[in-house]
């Protein structure tokens, strides 16, 4: 497995496995969410749409807008860990855009989250939503303060094509 997605989805917190493990929100909202690449800076994901992630109300029912936007939450946090950062900040701001309704139960719903900029404060990414077609279903933005986490001992850098770890290690 490449060095970046290997330690996006490591064990060790703060990451996706550690999300699960917690028990907390995403565990609950979307414990399917499939990691299928990272490079750093840019983490794609999909989420086959269960009937516990869709509005109560409709015929059909369709996804709820809460999880397209907690999904935007965690994938731009996943981003910036895609980056190498073992801790991954905390959110200042976070919003999402709704094109068209992003399914029904069954349907897999496709995810892309890219840093948009990164200093020593503050990152930003967007994420966008599509369907198996490829259109655009919603897109989010997110901002969070790295200040402390981007000095963290246990942060490593990966080459940029994501595949070589160059500094510090990756525990499983």
């Amino acid at each position: 497995m490449a060095a970046c997605l290997r330690f996006t989805t490591r064990s060790e917190e703060p990451v996706w496995k550690s999300f699960l493990e917690t028990k907390g929100h995403d565990a609950t909202c979307f414990p399917n969410l499939k990691l299928l690449s990272a490079k750093p800076g840019v983490v794609t994901a999909s989420l086959k749409i269960e009937p516990y992630n869709v509005n109560r109300v409709g015929i059909p029912q369709t996804v709820h807008g809460g999880l397209v936007l907690s999904l935007t939450d965690t994938l731009g946090s996943l981003a910036v860990a895609s980056k190498g950062h073992y801790m991954t900040g905390v959110s200042t701001d976070v919003g999402t855009s709704f094109v068209r309704p992003a399914g029904r139960p069954g349907d897999v719903l496709y995810m892309k989250s890219e840093l948009t900029g990164m200093g020593k404060s503050l990152a930003y990414s967007r994420t966008e939503f599509t369907n198996a077609d490829g259109v655009l279903l919603a897109y989010g933005y997110h901002t969070k303060y790295v200040g402390k986490s981007s000095s963290h001992p246990s942060n490593v850098v990966i080459s940029e094509d994501g595949e070589t770890l160059l500094e510090g290690e990756i525990v499983d």
